[in-house]
């Protein structure tokens, strides 16, 4: 496409560009004297604040010409993303040229056009209407996505409406292709039929009727491919319609001439191929019906998240609760929540009690108790409480919003495998039309008589067996039901690019706190001394850790309340540095410590001599208690490892990978807790920017490492990583630096992602050795290279069927992914 074409310009009563890098008036000043000069410009506009320019415009004015004079002044013009609908793509070959029409436009940065969602994504300055145009100029219609629930109707109601066109023309065409197969074909299999023929309707009179129900054939269901064909094939840009214009109109052709006007063929060549050309229409439309339903059901998953969104929400507005659309709700509103409903939007739950159920948000099974100040998520379902929350996220910025726009985005995504089949889907069609013509010339040439009839039916088969629809399909339809169910598992792939690196993964590098181990510290251990009674001793070490701003000590009191202990008063609290702590309570004299605050107390520790050794072994520090003056207790307070942790380490070892851990511990609890867990690498006592370090240094060890982590800290580590991985319930940071998020929290989630890549990646070459060998293998047999030795000839009715079966078998391949089952079940974890 020149650049001329697509640097047309087109007089708009005004242009408003986002600006960045503007600092104070005289930037203000600089941007408006630039845009000013540009022929057309008839007034400018630049606000500070808003970081925008409003342009009016006196005549026809190029949009990169703004651009380009923001840019010179000193200034930039940032990217955006805009998503388009586009209609009337049927095979690779249309994505491809949608693709490449996109990126020759100037101010655009990446294009990328995927047909299983028949949608382009443009990132770049170039405006809509530009892209729009573009996409027209090449025969194909587009318009931006609107994500509102009514355009989303709209579209869905498109949709149905061609689905149901797509029904009603298959079965139109196979009624009137039916008597004319029976008539051409049946003279030719069943002994008897072409003599009854003759004595009855008449050799001429069958022609004329076949000739009549194909031309309907083609006319009304068929009609599609012309429109869509034709034009292609006069812009010099064939795509499988055009295969299927040339191919019917071959055959089409060549039947009228062979009923009207017989003479101006050879002898001996005198024949019809009506049913060719009304079997294949009937066979591609039904092809093409299949296709859309299964295409309609590798996007269930997003329909069925979109599908958890409530519709309204009981809001309390002056004073009395009233029922709004949830697009009303604002930021603070207080919500109630009835038992047995969806929870419209995310909130802190600031009134009652309740279980709810998360499944679908993060693939947990079993429903988590929610109380006055719990968070619950948008989609999720109240179980039988009643709870009254907050509303903390509304709208677009929910987080099961938030979920769906990164499926969206993963299934659009291109993958690096994709990029190489886009390249060759783009010269397939014309080279499937050269191959066709050389049949055609070889078999007039040095064919057998009646040659033209050889000539005419083997380039028939060979431009209708050749049809890319299933390359196109075989990428974004495993992408889209991967990603999909990998969010039903809770596994969402922020970047489609993710699924491909993750197949490849040697090392999966993971963070310890809040990853490996719950990340906050809790009572672990607590073995009393003969004729200790437990909860007493508990009672008094957690009343005087009670007075103590130490993290240790708030896990021990935050023990004592979960046991329902009532704790006693204390007096005279005192700190011993380095020591421990000590206190009087009802006259009793209480002392908590580590060994050699008891050893200054003159208390013998032996007895308790085995547990030491034990919890210095799980890199567990261990503190004694004294109770007036006689040892009571010994007690360890760690960060405990999660519950799942254990058989998600084992299922990477069987997966075949090695597992490192890169934590800011001391190396001696690192290396306690590797031991536990057979973690084969360890990296302790490392800061941030020593986590990067870390993952670089393993990268260059083991190739492809995978880093999973949860806090601010392993945001640089996250990036670096070939893939990361953040669990969910980490930071926003975190989350953002991802390419994949576990949204349960637990490290199950990491086999259960690498084994859905290998899954996906796998059914994705699977799909390309049968779409494009099988298409590749069979264009030799549809040309007849079998015929010298064996005698076989791949009829064109044949090759349609073959075609249409290819993409079918594709897409139901895809759709096998949806029954994925993950090596670790998301309840083992309880």
């Amino acid at each position: 496409m020149s650049t001329s074409a697509t640097n047309d310009a087109r007089v708009t009563a005004s242009i408003s560009l986002p600006i960045e890098g503007m600092a104070c008036a005289s930037c203000v000043g600089r941007v408006e004297a630039a845009l000013a000069k540009i022929e057309g410009v008839s007034s400018v506009s630049v606000n500070l604040a808003t970081e925008r320019a409003d342009v009016s415009l006196a005549g026809p004015v190029d949009r990169m010409a703004l651009v380009q004079a923001i840019e010179k002044s000193g200034y930039e013009v940032p990217a955006s993303t805009v998503e388009l609908a586009v209609e009337g793509m049927t095979c690779a070959s249309c994505s491809g040229r949608v693709e490449k029409a996109l990126n020759a436009l100037p101010g655009v940065t990446e294009a990328t056009v995927n047909l299983a969602t028949e949608r382009a994504t443009v990132r770049g300055v170039a405006d809509s209407e530009e892209l729009i145009s573009a996409i027209e100029k090449i025969g194909y219609d587009a318009r931006p996505v609107d994500n509102n629930a009514q355009a989303d109707e709209e579209a869905a109601e498109k949709k149905d409406a061609e689905r149901a066109r797509l029904k009603r023309d298959p079965i139109l065409a196979a009624v009137l292709a039916l008597p004319v197969f029976v008539l051409e074909m049946g003279s030719h299999i069943i002994p008897g039929m072409h003599a009854w023929v003759a004595s009855t309707i008449g050799i001429q009179q069958s022609w004329y009727l076949q000739f009549i129900l194909t031309l309907l054939v083609l006319a009304v269901p068929g009609r599609r491919f012309y429109e869509k064909g034709i034009p292609a094939l006069l812009r010099l840009a064939p795509d499988m319609n055009s295969l299927v214009v040339v191919g019917t109109a071959a055959a089409f052709g060549f039947s009228v001439i062979a009923t009207f006007a017989p003479s101006l063929l050879p002898a001996n060549t005198v024949n019809v191929y009506y049913e060719a050309a009304a079997v294949i229409v009937t066979l591609i439309l039904l092809g093409r019906f299949l296709e859309a339903r299964a295409k309609g059901r590798t996007s269930e998953a997003i329909k069925r998240l979109v599908g958890l969104q409530a519709r309204e929400a009981h809001v309390l507005r002056n004073g009395r609760i009233i029922d709004i659309p949830v697009n009303d709700v604002v930021l603070g509103d207080i919500v109630t929540v009835r038992p047995g409903e969806s929870v419209p939007v995310d909130g802190e739950v600031t009134e009652g009690r309740s279980f709810v159920d998360e499944s679908m948000i993060t693939g947990e099974p079993i429903p988590v108790e929610k109380s006055v100040g719990s968070t619950v998520v948008g989609g999720t379902i109240n179980q039988k409480g009643a709870l009254t929350l907050s509303a903390t996220a509304v709208g677009g910025k929910t987080m099961l919003a938030q979920i769906i726009r990164m499926v969206e985005q993963a299934q659009g995504s291109k993958l690096p495998i994709q990029s190489v089949v886009s390249k060759i889907t783009l010269w397939f069609v014309p080279a499937v039309m050269l191959a066709a013509l050389l049949t055609f010339v070889a078999w007039l040439t040095f064919g057998p008589a009646p040659a033209l009839s050889f000539a005419l039916v083997n380039a028939v088969a060979v431009l209708i067996i050749a049809c890319p629809c299933a390359m196109g399909l075989a990428t974004p339809t495993s992408i889209m039901v991967g990603t999909g169910r990998g969010a039903e598992m809770g596994v969402l792939f922020r970047k489609g690019e993710a699924l491909q690196l993750l197949k490849d993964t040697r090392l999966v590098a993971l963070d310890k706190t809040g990853t490996l181990t719950k990340g906050r510290p809790v009572l672990t251990d607590l073995d009393i001394a003969e004729g200790a009674e437990r909860n007493a001793v508990l009672a008094k070490v957690a009343a005087v850790e009670s007075h103590s701003e130490h993290p240790i000590a708030r896990a021990i009191v935050e023990s004592a309340q979960e046991s329902g202990i009532t704790l006693p008063t204390i007096t005279d609290f005192d700190s011993v540095t380095g020591m421990g702590v000590r206190a009087t309570m009802e006259g009793v004299r209480v002392e908590v410590g580590a060994d050699r605050f008891m050893g200054e107390l003159g208390l013998n520790i032996e007895e308790f001599a085995a547990t030491a050794e034990r919890l210095g072994s799980e890199g567990k520090s261990p503190l004694y208690a004294a109770i007036d003056g006689r040892l009571a207790a010994i007690l360890a307070v760690a960060d405990p490892i999660k519950p799942s942790t254990p058989a998600a380490i084992a299922a990477l070892h069987r997966f075949g990978l090695k597992v490192a851990m890169i934590t800011g511990d001391n190396a001696r609890t690192a290396h306690a807790i590797a031991q536990q867990l057979g973690i084969d690498e360890v990296v302790a006592e490392v800061l941030p920017e020593g986590k990067v370090e870390a993952v670089r240094r393993l990268k260059s060890s083991h190739h492809q490492v995978a880093y999973v982590g949860d806090g601010i800290n392993d945001a640089p580590a996250l990036a670096e990583a070939d893939v990361g991985l953040a669990i969910g319930t980490g930071t926003d940071v975190a989350v953002e630096s991802a390419d994949v998020v576990l949204m349960s929290g637990n490290l199950q989630g990491v086999p259960n992602a690498i084994a859905l890549s290998r899954a996906t990646i796998g059914n994705i070459h699977q799909n390309l050795f049968w779409a494009f060998g099988y298409n590749t293998a069979l264009i030799p047999v549809a040309a007849g290279v079998l015929y010298p030795a064996y005698g076989v000839l791949l009829s064109p009715i044949f090759a349609a069927g073959a075609m249409a079966l290819s993409s079918v078998f594709v897409l139901g391949n895809a759709l096998r992914l949806r029954r994925f089952q993950p090596p670790l079940a998301a309840d083992s974890a309880h």
